[in-house]
Order: C-alpha cells, then structure tokens, then sequence
C-alpha cells in the first residue's frame, strides 16, 4: 500500500483521536423532543466515535479533548473506559457550579421516519473543549515518547472556535513531523461554520492530512470540489461523477495517499441506500450497495465507516476488504441507537462476506 505504518512493537497507541465528545439525549422511538417527558442518553462525538470501536475491536487507542469535572463529565469518561479506550491525556477542569465558565454539550436527536428526517439541535456553545488552546496539549511529547502510529480528527473539532482549528493545525503537524499517520474527518456541519470558513481553515491543514473521509456533500462544502449531476438534495449520486470529483480533490492535494467516501442515498427517515468507495494507489475500489438498507438510527454511519476502514487498513487487509469492511461496518452501526458502535467483529465480518439476517439459533 501506499502507506508506511508505524511498527506496533515501537509504539504505545494504534489510534489517537482528537475531538468533542457530548452527551445525546434522545425521545423514545421517534418521538418529538417538545413532547417527551423521558430521554435516552448517549455519550458520542466524530472523533471520539472512532476510537471508541477501534477500542472495542482490540486495537490500543486513545482519545484527546477537554471535560469538565462532574458528572456529566465522568458520565462521558466512565463511557469511553467501558471501551477500553485510554483517556490518560484528556483534560480536565473544574466545574464552577453553573457552567458559566466550562460545560459539556448536549445533543438532542430526534430519529426521524417516513418523510419525516432525523434532526439533531445543539445545546454546545461554551463548551469545555470549545475552550481548547494551543499549548495546552504538548502534542510533541506524545508523538515523541508515548508514540501514535495513526491520529485521527475532523472538521467537527475545527469548526468549534477559532482556537480549536489552530489547535488541530498544531497537533496533525506534530503527528505528520514524528511519522503518523493522519486522517482527517471533513464532516461539514452547517450549524457550527459556514462552507467559506470550512474551506479557508481546511487548506492550512491538507498540507500535514494522508487520508481523507467524508460524504458527498462534505468534499463540496469543505474543500470546495463539486459533484457533477448531483441534485440539491443528493438523492442521486452517480458513482462515476463522484470518482472524477476525487480525482480533482488528488490533483489538486497529490500528496494525499487515501480517500474514503461514503454515499447515502435517502428513501425515507428509516430507509437509505448506502455504499461506499475508496482512492488509493492510483485506483478505486467500490463496497457493495445495500440498497434500502433499513435502518434504526442513522446517527454514527460515518464515524462507522472511517473506523472500519481504518481497522483494514492498520491490519493488511486488500483496499477491497477496507472499503467493504467501513460500509459493512456503518451499515450495521445504523441497525442501533446511539452514536458509538454496538456491533462485534463477527458480524461485521459476516455481512461484509455477504451473509444475510436470519435469526441465529
């Protein structure tokens, strides 16, 4: 492959990640948020996502953020221990009582079905993590002495505030300097910037990224490259047009070594076709096409798929098992509630083979 992998014996991490986590409350079935009196609660967030499942499926990772010190906090922490996941470098800071100062966000999802799509409302101004500075992580030290064979984040993390892009600017460039591998989420959120700040923020950063993730509609609102014959709602997306699109996104960023992309199109709230391709060496290599694929929660998928890929990709697999594995993996992530990965290994392996769903006895 087009990648030199840091040896497993020399490092202490497989993955670090870097990002926000929040708490996600959620209405019953799909209820409405103004008319529920009970809520589920869910720790997740797209950097944290990743390493999470990596957590789960073996491999030693870790995650990098800002929390507050109280329950909500250690709500997230005793989340991500469950896990596995080492969360020795996040920062912590005291509370003061209101969360004038620092807090931790809130998610409210609501899962939508029929015509009806799922709406996710934020309630994560003034954040800890927010709040991140640089300096304040000494991310020279880590690539230094404990030793990170791959870092992941994401355009979620740098679209907080100003001072959490430059954060992400000062960590991938410690982790491209000590030989990491980094991989970068675009994750377009039109709630937290807008597509002009994404992509003026988002070129400082290519310059240190090996591999890129994202959506159809992320490579155009965050690096700005359009998908020729796409509709304004993305129903259609023809896989040709889409190829040529990353192609340009290659030539323009020739140092890029991988692009992975996921590509949903939306029957109904309950009901996506869903696929994905991968750009490596020159070439590209397309999953297989669940077509009505019926799903639970759509919430995750991606974060599904970038930690399926990635998991191929650390463990030798061909670029053709990766990208079958990161859409088997986000396929089955959506048969859950919640953001983090419920699913094992057998099944991912399972249906990446193609096997279907009858009841198991």
């Amino acid at each position: 492959m087009a990648m030199k992998i840091l040896k497993e014996s020399e490092t202490e991490f497989d993955l670090l990640s870097l990002g926000e986590c929040m708490i996600r409350l959620s209405p019953p079935g799909h209820q409405r948020i103004e008319f529920s009196n009970i809520f589920e609660v869910y720790a997740g967030g797209g950097e944290y996502n990743v390493s999470y499942a990596l957590a789960r499926y073996g491999m030693r990772t870790g995650w990098i953020s800002r929390l507050v010190d109280n329950p909500l906090g250690h709500f997230i922490k005793n989340h991500a221990l469950a896990s596995g996941m080492d969360i020795s470098e996040v920062i912590w800071v005291p509370y003061d009582g209101a969360g004038r100062t620092d807090r931790i966000g809130l998610n409210f999802t609501e899962v939508g079905i029929g015509v009806r799509a799922s709406v996710s409302m934020y309630d994560r101004g003034h954040t800890a993590v927010s709040h991140m500075k640089q300096g304040e992580v000494n991310w020279k030290r880590i690539f230094k002495n404990r030793k990170v064979r791959w870092f992941h984040t994401g355009g979620i993390f740098s679209a907080l505030n100003d001072s959490c892009a430059a954060v992400t600017l000062e960590a991938i460039k410690a982790a491209h300097q000590s030989g990491t591998i980094v991989s970068y989420d675009l994750n377009f959120r039109s709630k937290l910037w807008t597509s002009k700040k994404a992509i003026a923020v988002t070129k400082k950063l290519m310059p240190f990224i090996d591999v890129i993730i994202g959506n159809e509609e992320d490579f155009q609102k965050v690096l700005g490259f359009e998908v020729e014959g796409t509709d304004e709602n993305l129903n259609h997306l023809p896989v040709e047009a889409y190829k040529n699109m990353v192609k340009k996104v290659v030539k323009t960023y020739p140092h890029i070594k991988i692009v992975g992309t996921t590509l949903r199109e939306v029957k109904s709230g309950l009901v996506n076709s869903w696929s994905a391709i991968m750009y490596i060496d020159g070439k590209f290599y397309e999953s297989k096409k669940y077509n009505n694929l019926e799903i639970e929660d759509r919430v995750g998928g991606g974060d599904g798929f970038c930690s399926g890929f990635i998991y191929g990709l650390m463990h030798g697999m061909t670029p053709q098992e990766c990208v079958e594995m990161g859409a088997a993996h986000g396929a089955l992530l959506q048969s859950t509630r919640g953001d983090t990965s419920m699913v094992t290994m057998e099944e991912i392996k399972h249906v990446m083979n193609g096997g279907c769903a009858r009841i198991k006895r």
